[in-house]
């Protein structure tokens, strides 16, 4: 009998509904990752339960339920989207599913159902096309300890990050000029990334005397800061600027979604954005190339509330370039990627 190959794409997590109780149960799971709250357990647990879960649930579920739709979750539909999208382009011998690494669908009920399918093999594909120990180390990490439970574990092949793959820059560019026309019409182009504390890029250091020690560590991408999600980020943006014909002066890298009190990777995209105006920036095009669907941090933090502080200091349009979510072009260009590891 042939065993079907099981593609697995994985992505964060969203809360199973725009409500406080529900948001509740996914920030303690996710704030409860040590690779994403990498403090000692019992500063990490203090700052959960007294500070962050007593407060932030009622006021990210607001922020939820602006962007919640008929089909639930943004970054959930357009992540089964891509799955059986996906699925009719690989075609037979495939069976596609995805898991996000918090609340559901689980990375355990995937794998259980791949094991019932009769599935020896898994490509996984983490959705992040930068490397962060947070996003693709924390997902990497409990898929293993999952296998590590089955008795027969499965052979596993795990795509790279795929910030400088040209079928990922395509695909971002493609849907960039199709979302934006012509970029010349806009005054600047912002390349907005989410955000990490600078101790994560510090600790990504090999070498452990790189990144973050310049200006310009991140303009290269060398043996000391392979694994430098802001290096990688800054790849990213000069490759899409140059697919799409943006000069240097008219574009830049910014970092948002920032927590807490610790200093973050700079610059930061809410303050960027407010600034532009003040140079005479009318016209502002924004691209959010870290995220492969659309969810919170791009429907809620850049197209509703950024595009209300960009109008407000004086700015007089802000246009957010969806992300790859399930476009054809993606679909396609991901099948290659996957395609290459099979």
């Amino acid at each position: 009998m042939a065993a079907k190959t099981g593609v697995l794409l994985l992505n964060l997590g969203t809360p199973d509904e725009p409500k406080a109780p529900a948001v509740r149960r996914y920030l303690r799971q996710f704030l409860s990752d040590p690779r994403v709250l990498d403090i000692p357990a019992a500063a990490r647990w203090l700052l959960l339960n007294a500070v962050i879960l007593p407060f932030r649930p009622k006021r990210s579920a607001e922020a939820y339920a602006a962007i919640w739709e008929e089909r639930g979750s943004p970054l959930m539909f357009h992540t089964q989207d891509l799955a059986e999208a996906l699925a009719r382009e690989l075609g037979h011998g495939f069976q596609v599913r995805f898991a996000m690494r918090y609340q559901n669908p689980s990375l355990a009920s995937a794998l259980a159902a791949f094991r019932d399918e009769g599935v020896e093999r898994i490509v996984v594909a983490p959705l992040y096309p930068q490397y962060a120990s947070s996003s693709t180390g924390s997902s990497l990490e409990a898929l293993y300890k999952t296998c590590a439970t089955y008795w027969n574990t499965p052979a596993l092949t795990v795509i790279p990050p795929f910030y400088n793959h040209p079928a990922y820059l395509e695909s971002v560019a493609a849907i960039a000029r199709e979302s934006m026309g012509d970029p010349a019409q806009y005054d600047f182009t912002l390349m907005s990334f989410h955000g990490l504390p600078e101790r994560h890029v510090k600790k990504s250091d090999v070498s452990g005397s790189h990144c973050l020690a310049s200006a310009d560590c991140c303009e290269t991408i060398e043996s000391a800061n392979r694994y430098c999600y802001r290096a990688q980020c800054v790849a990213t943006a000069k490759a899409l600027a140059e697919l799409l014909h943006i000069p240097g002066d008219r574009s830049q890298v910014c970092f948002q979604s920032r927590l807490g009190r610790t200093p973050w990777i700079r610059p930061y995209t809410d303050e960027v954005i407010e600034d532009l105006p003040r140079q005479g920036v009318k016209k502002l095009a924004i691209l959010v190339p870290s995220f492969t669907a659309d969810c919170l941090e791009t429907l809620e933090e850049i197209a509703i509330r950024g595009k209300e502080s960009f109008l407000r200091a004086g700015g007089e349009s802000l246009h957010m370039v969806p992300a790859l979510n399930a476009h054809p072009v993606w679909v396609k260009n991901l099948a290659t990627i996957l395609n290459e590891r099979l």
